[in-house]
């Protein structure tokens, strides 16, 4: 299996150099030049796995050049013992209602869907590192809206031969997930605010990977940049896992009667790479109907599914979803990649004219594409609220700000196409770390609150156990308060790495 970047289709590196570098020379993605196929008999296989085997079977696929005893080690390292609440299933399916199916993604170590692709990235990464690195030291860098600074966080936590620093912005990220990040613990960690937003800190991230005069630095003190957003392919593959994980437990529980019967796929979505994982699984041979998108009230990606315009000149809204609080989804540019059939110079041109002009629009063949496959809705304040409420005062299952989203657009795709096909809906973070929106969604005032206490609040109305990992965090001492700006931010690194210009 080889990678090609999407700005340049004449480069072709391995599974070991694409997770390595992060991101292409030129700025482009690294994308498989094509796709393992699942077929029907072995998705009856993958029916009688575990989790652990089934992510080894799915990846083997896709990093043909780890050795079969490197890729093990690496699955048995990030979903083995106690990795998980379940050691068989890191990824169970709840059924809420008729044909809605919750793929659970939160039940790791930072109660995020991120640990389910950043406790197997170190392992990769190390592999990777031995191969590529030339004996320089990994450094890490984070741009998060949330969830992916923890989990990569932790996952790097005092890894040989990598420092790991992460940005994320100031006044946009709940409290749980500030203090998560500010007292994380290891000696090769670093956190930073920065003042703005999610967009603001990924564009500066971007553009630290790219800068000459940034990479020789590090160079010259033996040290290369990698990455843990999911513009690396090491976040990304891991992700297309777990829907077809969630398949296969259908398919064990006898939901679906055959390996052929279709499913829809609903995510809610900020940076693209989730949904994107799953159109994926969908052109390697995974049963699905319908992908649908769903957006909070920053609908960039509703509208531009809908109309073929991106256009993130508008107001950058801060919202009760703050991971999915992003103008600039920097997944969307592989998937336009393959959309229009590897064509690297009319990728070129959409993403100088989103950097230069804020804006740009997709051609028809391009729009026929995206409707064909899509769906796409959004979802208010308002609507979010009333969907937790709902998912709790009918079901009993108590639902994240994210999680409801998603909810209430697959509710809105049923109502409008009528279509009765089981949804397998992401739920991608545990309600504790929103405990102050969801307690209000319930009905119950916060004000006055710690944050603590809103978690033990949560816990005894809804009589569902707050996750330790939340618990533990009050005891825990802060360690980073700094803040910067995008302007300073490549100073900030410098300071970090103890690197003299």
């Amino acid at each position: 299996m080889k990678y090609t970047s999407t700005r340049d289709t004449q480069t072709r590196v391995s599974s070991k150099q694409a997770i390595s570098q992060g991101i292409s020379v030129e700025g482009g993605l690294f994308v498989p030049t094509e796709l393992p196929y699942i077929s029907q008999l072995e998705m009856i296989t993958l029916r009688d796995l575990n989790y652990l085997q089934r992510a080894e079977y799915i990846l083997g696929g896709f990093l043909s050049d780890y050795s079969e005893n490197e890729l093990r080690d690496c699955i048995q390292g990030a979903y083995g013992s106690g990795r998980f609440d379940d050691d068989d299933n890191a990824a169970p399916l709840k059924e809420v209602g008729h044909k809605d199916y919750f793929l659970e993604l939160w039940h790791g170590s930072t109660c995020a869907f991120k640990d389910m692709a950043l406790q197997l990235l170190p392992y990769l990464l190390t592999y990777a590192a031995k191969s590529c690195s030339q004996g320089r030291e990994t450094v890490i860098l984070v741009a998060t809206s949330g969830d992916t600074g923890k989990a990569a966080l932790e996952g790097f936590k005092d890894v040989a031969g990598t420092k790991i620093m992460v940005f994320y912005p100031q006044d946009g990220v709940s409290p749980a997930q500030k203090l998560q990040m500010i007292t994380q613990e290891g000696e090769n960690v670093a956190v930073c605010a920065i003042k703005g937003n999610f967009d603001d800190a990924q564009t500066a991230v971007k553009k630290i990977f790219t800068s000459p005069e940034v990479n020789k630095a590090l160079l010259k003190n033996n040290m290369r940049f990698s990455s843990a957003n999911s513009i690396n392919w090491g976040r990304l593959a891991p992700q297309i896992v777990y829907y077809f994980s969630a398949y296969a437990d259908l398919l064990k529980q006898h939901a679906l009667k055959s390996t052929d019967d279709k499913v829809n796929i609903v995510v809610p979505t900020g940076n693209f790479g989730n949904i994107l994982a799953a159109y994926y699984a969908k052109y390697m041979g995974l049963p699905v109907n319908k992908l649908i998108c769903a957006s909070n009230s920053n609908k960039i990606l509703t509208d531009f599914i809908n109309t073929g315009i991106y256009d993130k000149n508008r107001e950058f809204l801060t919202t009760i979803s703050p991971s999915m609080d992003i103008l600039i989804s920097s997944n969307l540019e592989r998937l336009l990649y393959h959309l229009c059939n590897g064509e690297s110079e009319r990728v070129k041109g959409w993403m100088s004219s989103l950097e230069q002009k804020g804006v740009y629009e997709v051609e028809d063949d391009v729009k026929a594409i995206l409707n064909k496959l899509f769906y796409a809705g959004f979802c208010s304040e308002e609507q979010t609220e009333s969907e937790i409420y709902r998912l709790f005062k009918d079901f009993g299952y108590l639902a994240d700000t994210h999680t409801a989203v998603a909810s209430y657009v697959c509710g809105e795709y049923r109502r409008k196409t009528g279509d009765k096909l089981p949804c397998i809906i992401a739920s991608t973070a545990s309600p504790f770390k929103f405990s102050s929106s969801v307690l209000e969604a319930l009905g119950n005032e916060t004000e006055g609150l710690t944050e603590f206490e809103k978690i033990d609040a949560l816990a005894q109305l809804t009589r569902v156990p707050a996750p330790e990992p939340l618990k533990g965090l009050e005891n825990k001492a802060v360690r980073f308060e700094d803040v910067c700006t995008d302007e300073t931010m490549i100073q900030t690194v410098f300071n970090m790495l103890g690197i003299k210009e």
